[in-house]
């Protein structure tokens, strides 16, 4: 379905396709709920993995642990497919479960306001959606960030974010340039290594590298997992619990876990033959402070002759290349921005409206605080996926947003008694849930000092400091003390006349 109608009234919208709004779809539609509509701003399902198809693409996270539980995929072909695989699989499952007809394609949601029992929702084209609940799955990889590089807009040649990729630009035979050094970037210079004429890596910081091999499963797995479907299920949940208990207790607190990941992460660093260019890739922290960077051929990329790192920073940019602070000029014929997204932007920049007028993006700023991960105090039957503290750096986000689409379901529940008009979290209740998560931060790994993308405004770790066993536990099932349930029709004077403003 594409386009967008004039005005269109639904029991529930969900804006975004791509992995969490197709798991908020299929768990509303198993509920019974089919009275739902999913707006996408793109021309396809799959999200982070419809945008992002650079070369060297893949997941990094095992697969077994990568795919719903109600769906787990019995045929990957390796350990960490790529993004073509891995969009085809959120297709796949979209389509089995009846949400393709359900979702609206090329419709971009800029604002929405609560109305007193119904969100009111404004489309770029002109058009209307109201909905007794308002689901965003935005993502939380998709802003990308551009850095504020004196010069950038006067390079000559091809210049585009690695979630923007021009495929018309063929590398072969070109010199290359790589702004970053975080997990895209160990994943395009392999790639691109040894098909440019040369690649240079323009590093600010230093990153640990876990050394996680692509193994390729035979299809003699996938056969047996389809033939039994019940060890298909053991499969997931087998390595989806080791996952748990290795790498997300590894970040939660000091141990054995975390002293296994830094030793694996040091032996890689090891691997760097030339004492002077391993010292240049040693990181001032410890591993696990940043997040880490997963990949077995990054460090045999970079010692290739045809690729070099460049650590000193970047002054500024001019036609034909990159000046860094030395004064040296690296000449280059294309140049790629591996430098990440806003992760803090969740659905902004959609303005979304509450009670008595209040924007979320006032109360938020950047200093984002949620009901456990998945509502807002003053923003009734308002729910968000992947929201603030979700447990994204330890934990596969498919997972996250299966628990968290399964609590959100429950809420919109309660909308079906005759007299509630709305739900919405106590303001005392999320402060003091927020109050212990961040007394809890202090054994977490993103408390080590340095800067991260899991830091907010505040630098504080924007993260989940406990297990995700216990963020389970947590979303399992809905405290209706700690909701408050707005009467039919009840809406303040405020709401009522800012519902019907611009």
């Amino acid at each position: 379905m594409s386009g967008s109608q004039h005005a269109t009234d639904v029991h529930v919208l969900i804006v975004g396709a791509g992995m969490s709004g197709i798991a908020m779809g299929v768990a509303l539609r198993r509920a019974g709920i089919d009275d739902l509509l999913i707006v996408e701003k793109g021309d396809a399902v799959g999200g982070t993995w419809r945008e992002n198809t650079y070369p060297g693409v893949a997941c990094d996270v095992v697969a077994r642990c990568y795919c719903f539980s109600f769906a787990p995929n019995p045929a990957w072909s390796t350990w960490l497919p790529g993004g073509a695989e891995i969009r085809a699989y959120f297709e796949g499952v979209a389509r089995d479960h009846g949400l393709l007809e359900r979702t609206r394609f090329g419709v971009e949601v800029t604002q929405a306001r609560w109305a007193g029992d119904r969100w009111r929702v404004a489309t770029r084209d002109g058009g209307t959606i109201t909905a007794r609940a308002l689901v965003t799955a935005c993502g939380i990889l998709h802003h990308p960030v551009v850095p504020d590089i004196p010069g950038l807009d006067r390079f000559a040649g091809p210049a585009f974010h690695t979630a923007r990729w021009n495929h018309d630009v063929d590398p072969t035979g070109r010199r290359v340039g790589i702004i970053g050094t975080g997990s895209t970037s160990a994943q395009i210079t392999p790639a691109l290594a040894g098909v440019a004429a040369d690649v240079t890596v323009f590093q600010r910081t230093a990153q640990w590298i876990l050394p996680l091999p692509n193994r390729r499963l035979r299809p003699a797995s996938a056969a047996l997992f389809r033939r039994f479907p019940r060890l298909n299920r053991l499969a997931h949940r087998g390595y989806s619990r080791f996952y748990d208990w290795t790498f997300a207790e590894a970040t939660r607190r000091p141990g054995l876990q975390r002293r296994m990941f830094s030793a694996l992460c040091r032996w890689n660093l090891r691997r760097v033959r030339d004492p002077e260019l391993r010292r240049r890739l040693t990181p001032a922290d410890d591993p696990m402070c940043r997040r880490l960077v997963m990949s077995w051929s990054y460090y045999d990329a970079i010692q290739r002759p045809d690729v070099t790192l460049v650590d000193r920073r970047i002054r500024e940019v001019v036609p034909d290349g990159i000046v860094t602070e030395d004064g040296a000029h690296h000449p280059l014929d294309v140049l790629v921005l591996a430098t990440g997204f806003d992760t803090r932007a969740y659905m902004r920049p959609i303005d979304v409206v509450g009670c008595d007028g209040t924007r979320l993006d006032d109360v938020w700023g950047d200093t984002p605080r949620a009901y456990r991960t998945v509502a807002v105090p003053r923003f009734p039957s308002f729910f968000v996926l992947l929201g603030p503290h979700s447990p994204v750096g330890n934990q596969s986000l498919v997972a996250i947003a299966e628990v968290q689409a399964r609590w959100i379901t429950e809420a919109i529940g309660l909308l079906d008694a005759a007299d509630v008009g709305g739900v919405v979290p106590r303001e005392d209740v999320t402060a003091a849930y927020n109050a212990r998560m961040l007394a809890a931060m202090g054994d977490t790994a993103w408390t080590g000092g340095c800067d991260s993308w899991y830091l907010d405004g505040d630098g504080l770790p924007l993260a989940w400091p406990w297990t995700p066993r216990e963020h389970g536990r947590m979303l399992a099932t809905v405290d209706r003390s700690e909701l408050e349930l707005l009467p039919a029709g009840a809406a303040s004077a405020a709401a009522t006349a800012t519902a019907t403003a611009d």
